[in-house]
């Protein structure tokens, strides 16, 4: 992965994806400010009894940005990069992530400094309830959800909503979303990012140029990633290279999508392989870096793993043809203006990913009802919804004649201004409005 760097706060890089948007948006002062400082911000230690006898205390993080639409939502990650400003800058993109696909939801996120890989099941059981028990008065199914995010599954989400439960002496399910099905889970979760992600890209690919026989490469083999290269390789696109945090393999003729990932599941690393059953056998492929696979000459580049891997200094370098970003954040604004400069159209984390967090709102409806859908409900509501606001953000792109990051900040702070202004701004107050 491309190393952050430690000079430019996530955060200040968070907030100047503001100011194109804000050239095409007539906002009140009142907005603007409210928009530039997270509503809240909570900092705790964890102290966890390790299996050895030890005591060991751990850093955690939620951060509440805007509830300006209704209850914060966003994720909880285990990380050992996790910060305040990480998760601040988390927190905001998913403020404008929720308003760009329409949710009656504002931005927040969490996170856990820790390296998840290092601990057994029961310290990491221990940490995920101690979590809760630090935060428990800081969220609520009408104040700030929480759901899964980088190395925390629907397991953890069950832990912590039964830590939830058992502290307020109740069942509420509506708490936490990502949950497994036994514990009121929605059917489509676990594959909605992945989903959301295809789902845009098969209601642009004629606008951008790509379909079916279009060459992809995805950088992070996690569950978003696996995810999206299966919906695409199924759908007829070709995915030449995937990578995980050790590396990347590349196959000029294409993998097989689903035999590198029980391959990964069963060996712990990536190889090209085709599986019958149990049964793996490793094909000719080759290995290239994190850095080489972002540089492919593909039509379609994935990046799926961590902020900040498209930057300044590999920008130049960049050969596909567009961009879908899973991942938070993996553009900076300064690659940005060099993607944009050299005809590459990026399709914004705020839309690409944002299949997570509409399903996470469906798993909330359907804990507040007490009634369950079904994996065709879940997917038919996930694509009306998704394939139409990328329909919209392409359409106010050619309006104002933008790039596609651009125009969702611009549909997304619309939104969000209509309700900071509907409870009065300095504007009505001093009698200009």
């Amino acid at each position: 992965m491309q190393k952050r760097s430690p000079r430019t706060p996530i955060f200040t890089n968070a907030l100047k994806r503001l100011e194109s948007a804000l050239a095409h948006v007539d906002l009140s002062e009142d907005v603007r400010e409210r928009l530039c400082h997270p509503k809240a911000s909570l900092s705790v230690s964890i102290p966890i009894r390790m299996d050895d006898g030890g005591l060991k205390t751990f850093n955690g993080y939620r951060v509440r940005y805007d509830d300006s639409r209704g209850p914060a939502k966003g994720g909880i990650r285990y990380h050992p990069s996790v910060n305040a400003d990480e998760v601040t800058s988390l927190a905001f993109w998913m403020t404008f992530k929720c308003a760009v696909v329409d949710l009656p939801f504002g931005g927040a996120k969490g996170g856990i400094c820790v390296e998840p890989k290092s601990l057994s099941m029961l310290e990491l059981e221990r940490l995920s309830r101690g979590y809760i028990d630090a935060i428990v008065d800081f969220i609520g199914p009408d104040s700030d959800i929480p759901a899964p995010d980088v190395y925390t599954n629907p397991m953890i989400m069950g832990w912590m909503c039964d830590q939830y439960g058992i502290i307020c002496r109740q069942k509420v399910p509506g708490v936490i979303t990502g949950k497994p099905l036994a514990l009121g889970g929605s059917r489509g979760r676990d594959s909605a990012t992945g989903r959301g992600g295809y789902f845009v890209i098969r209601e642009l690919e004629t606008r951008l140029g790509i379909g079916p026989g279009s060459t992809v490469a995805v950088q992070g083999f996690g569950n978003a990633g696996f995810m999206a290269a299966q919906f695409l390789s199924e759908s007829g696109y070709k995915v030449v290279a995937v990578s995980d945090s050790k590396g990347a393999i590349y196959k000029s003729d294409g993998l097989d999508i689903q035999s590198v990932w029980q391959f990964k599941q069963h060996e712990r690393k990536l190889a090209a392989a085709y599986c019958s059953g149990s049964v793996c056998e490793v094909q000719e492929y080759d290995k290239i870096s994190n850095s080489e696979l972002l540089e492919l000459g593909v039509d379609l580049l994935v990046p799926a793993a961590l902020e900040e891997q498209i930057t300044a200094d590999n920008a130049p370098r960049i050969r596909a043809k567009a961009i879908l970003e899973l991942a938070n954040g993996p553009t900076t604004p300064e690659a940005d203006t060099i993607l944009k400069s050299k005809g590459i159209a990026v399709i914004p984390d705020i839309l690409a990913n944002a299949g997570g967090v509409a399903v996470s709102y469906f798993e909330w409806v359907q804990n507040k009802s007490g009634y369950y859908w079904t994996d065709k409900e879940v997917d038919d509501k996930l694509k009306e919804r998704i394939c139409r606001e990328a329909d919209s953000v392409w359409n106010v792109s050619q309006e104002l004649k933008t790039d596609l990051r651009t125009a969702a900040y611009v549909i997304a702070l619309r939104r969000i201004s209509e309700t900071i202004e509907a409870k009065g701004t300095k504007e009505f107050y001093d009698g200009k409005n």
